[in-house]
């Protein structure tokens, strides 16, 4: 799934190659992709792209007023050709669901892979219109997401686990599954440690490693072509998506825990004090 970082080199990226072209046309392909209907659009089609956004996941492409918002999700990615083919598109079970195409036939693909189709697309007149953005909590690499907010956040969760409060898209805008392995790692918290449990110094390390390893990421992805993002995510990654190899810290190997649909990855050396977790969704540390 893309995450913050990714998602801000994508935004670089669009920023560097389609601000200023005129969309010629929107192709839509996966007719459920589209969430709105009013603007239709058809409507984007004849004007000029002036900014782009993100917000948290998702990302904004100001065209001449309107807003073509869109969220990734779990298996979506954005492809960028110089040369869209001429070949018109066609609806139906393939990856492609949306094709923008500028007036100098140059474009973009938003593609999907997998049967669980997610990936969301709005034309709005606000961002903050979009439901999934109006929801969202504060940027962690926004200049107002300060120590004092951090503990804010710890405070209001309460007994709640920092995996799932950093991956709570209400709580903490961008992160994902696979950052927020990171994220505990680099802090050398558990990602089943309660909020409310965290003295000052592990709330400052958490603090620090939530801004380290995400500005660190999307230094490593700035100026990527899109083909390159994922492979380059993968390679900076030390323990999400490496159960069973060693820790680049410690040495200890690292494990994982499996759920119905996702996995998380930590070293039992550098977060757990050398215990393992309990591999099924409502574990605690074993004691």
């Amino acid at each position: 799934m893309p995450e913050l970082p990714e998602v801000e080199a994508l935004r670089l990226f669009l920023t560097e190659t389609a601000v200023g072209r005129v969309v010629a046309r929107v192709d839509l392909a996966s007719f459920t992709c589209l969430k709105t209907v009013d603007p239709p659009i058809s409507a984007l089609a004849g004007l000029e792209v002036e900014q782009v956004a993100r917000r948290g996941k998702f990302l904004g492409l100001d065209i001449g007023g309107l807003w073509l918002a869109f969220h990734l999700a779990r298996a979506g990615w954005l492809t960028w050709r110089d040369t869209i083919p001429e070949r018109p598109v066609r609806p139906g079970k393939g990856p492609l669901a949306l094709r923008v195409v500028f007036a100098d036939g140059a474009g973009f693909d938003l593609t999907e892979a997998g049967t669980q189709k997610r990936l969301a697309v709005s034309v709005v007149e606000d961002l903050a219109q979009v439901p999934g953005i109006a929801s969202l909590g504060p940027d962690p690499l926004g200049a107002d997401f300060d120590r004092n907010r951090l503990d804010a956040i710890l405070d209001g969760a309460g007994r709640a686990q920092l995996k799932g409060v950093l991956r709570d898209q209400r709580v903490v805008a961008g992160i994902g599954n696979a950052y927020s392995d990171e994220i505990l790692h680099a802090a050398r918290l558990s990602p089943y440690a309660a909020c409310t449990g965290l003295d000052d110094a592990k709330r400052q390390a958490l603090y620090d490693a939530i801004r380290t390893e995400l500005s660190q990421a999307v230094h490593r992805a700035s100026g990527l072509a899109t083909t390159e993002l994922k492979d380059a995510k993968r390679a900076g990654l030390r323990v999400h998506g490496r159960g069973g190899q060693p820790c680049p810290v410690c040495g200890t190997t690292i494990a994982e825990v499996s759920f119905a649909d996702s996995s998380l990855q930590y070293c039992p050396g550098c977060q757990t004090g050398g215990k393992l977790l309990a591999d099924r969704r409502m574990s605690r540390l074993l004691r």
